[in-house]
């Protein structure tokens, strides 16, 4: 098949596209502990998402393969998606999702060959991507449909049914389906309708693992801990600073903390893993709406992806805001002051140094048994003064967003004496400090200025 016209003007643009060999990739499942993901065969599943949201929409299939290889390079091992934005919803071919606006009666083309352009439906490309993501190694969690519409009475509980009955018998055999029910919105708003979209497919597709995607500043635990459907908790943390956080009461007012989701989901009966599945964008307007306030940037990505995952998050979810809605030349408008192109946006440096997070996670044996501890910290801290410690008996990981100096109460991992290293979250490189007593409290000083983005963590090994 001959090279389109916009995959060759991506490659001009530095796009690096190659071709990869297929992974293998097994059912995920919840680690016995009930805290963390694994493979089918019992390894350590670190979740590295990107928010792809208008992947299946925006991007035709050369796009698609470009954009899933980046972040196969990147480390990403699951991108999250949309399968309707809007209800309906039209793919960048002009096919249609849905006949007479009823997302009980998908549009599907009888008869139609998926590897022929002229031919292939609104489903058959959705199909061609997760396949491909499968072959790069790249789970896809998949929002059936998104909150407005649903919001807006475009979807009643008997229609979701019928829906999620589709999706579920569609995809139940996809090696690399993760189900996120919701999309943006309160658990409280339309209930019925999340209820029954997660009860449906559970029904049909019991070994896919499913949580609940919802709105800022709110965790799935808030409405749907204890449903049966509910495999592990996920929160959006959200896009606001600290000063602008003045949400309802009955919202939670963490501001920037995102970590403080964590610590309340990590107490929670019964167990089940949580993750940050939505915090502040790399290049979103801070408050999300008047693009006029300062961006977000990947200092602060990379203080949200620390923060949550010491704080007992089984993974981190990367965004950025210009590839999360696949912003393109012949778009007539942009959402939150995107001005990037998603080919461009690619390479936000956030989104090249997620990776270091998770092979930091991957590095130590024990994987399981890892625990937020804050009890290491000797000094609390507050804001970006915070520190934020996790341990099992074999190591203690610390981590500082500016440089401060972080005091450490010893003892808390097995051995008569520790090994400090620095560990620099901006580079993913490690340099060891020495050998230290393991009791008392000792002080460790990270090098440079103590300022916002001078983010360091200190590693103790038990000798």
């Amino acid at each position: 098949m001959a090279m389109s016209k916009k995959l060759m003007s991506i490659l001009l643009a530095g796009i690096l596209f190659s071709c990869t060999s297929k992974h293998e990739l097994g059912q995920l499942k919840i680690s016995e502990n009930g805290r963390y993901l694994a493979t089918e065969n019992g390894d350590p599943f670190f979740w590295l998402g990107d928010t792809g949201w208008l992947l299946f929409n925006k991007l035709d299939r050369d796009e698609a393969e470009v954009y899933l290889e980046d972040r196969r390079k990147k480390g990403f091992n699951v991108i999250q998606a949309m399968v309707l934005h809007t209800v309906p919803s039209v793919n960048v071919y002009g096919d249609s999702s849905i006949s007479n606006k009823d997302i009980a009666r998908p549009l599907v083309t009888a008869g139609s060959d998926p590897d022929v352009a002229e031919e292939y439906d609104y489903w058959d490309h959705i199909d061609y991507i997760i396949d491909k993501a499968a072959d790069k190694g790249l789970y896809m969690a998949l929002v059936p449909v998104w909150g407005s519409p649903v919001k807006d009475g475009k979807v009643s509980p008997e229609q979701a049914k019928v829906y999620a009955r589709f999706l579920a018998e569609r995809w139940k055999d996809k090696r690399n389906i993760i189900w996120l029910n919701g999309g943006d919105i309160k658990g409280s708003d339309s209930i019925a309708v999340w209820q029954e979209i997660g009860k449906t497919i559970k029904s049909i597709d019991p070994n896919h693992l499913m949580t609940y995607h919802p709105r800022g500043r709110t965790a799935s635990s808030d409405w749907f801990h204890d449903a049966s459907w509910l495999d592990f908790n996920m929160v959006q943390s959200g896009h606001r600073r600290y000063d602008q956080d003045t949400s309802a009461k009955e919202d939670k007012h963490y501001g920037e903390d995102n970590w403080r989701f964590m610590e309340a989901d990590w107490k929670r009966t019964p167990v089940k893993p949580t993750i940050d599945g939505e915090p502040s964008y790399e290049g979103i307007p801070q408050g999300l709406h008047d693009v006029k306030e300062p961006r977000w940037t990947a200092d602060d990505v990379r203080r949200y992806g620390y923060w949550s995952v010491f704080a007992g998050a089984f993974g981190y979810t990367y965004g950025q805001n210009s590839v999360m809605q696949m912003h393109a030349a012949t778009d007539t408008s942009t959402a939150y002051g995107s001005k990037e192109l998603w080919t461009e946006a690619l390479q936000a440096p956030g989104a090249s140094q997620m990776k270091y997070l998770k092979d930091l996670m991957l590095s130590r044996g024990h994987y399981f048994d890892r625990v937020p501890d804050q009890s290491i910290i000797a000094e609390a801290g507050d804001k970006y003064d915070n520190l934020l410690a996790t341990r099992t008996e074999d190591y203690a990981f610390v981590y500082t967003y500016n440089g401060r100096e972080i005091p450490v109460n010893m003892g808390k991992i097995k051995g008569d004496k520790v090994e400090a290293s620095w560990f620099n979250p901006r580079n993913g490189e490690t340099k060891v400090i020495g050998k230290f007593e393991n009791k008392g409290v000792q002080r460790f000083k990270p090098g440079g200025q103590q300022q916002d983005g001078n983010d360091w963590v200190l590693i103790l090994d038990s000798i």
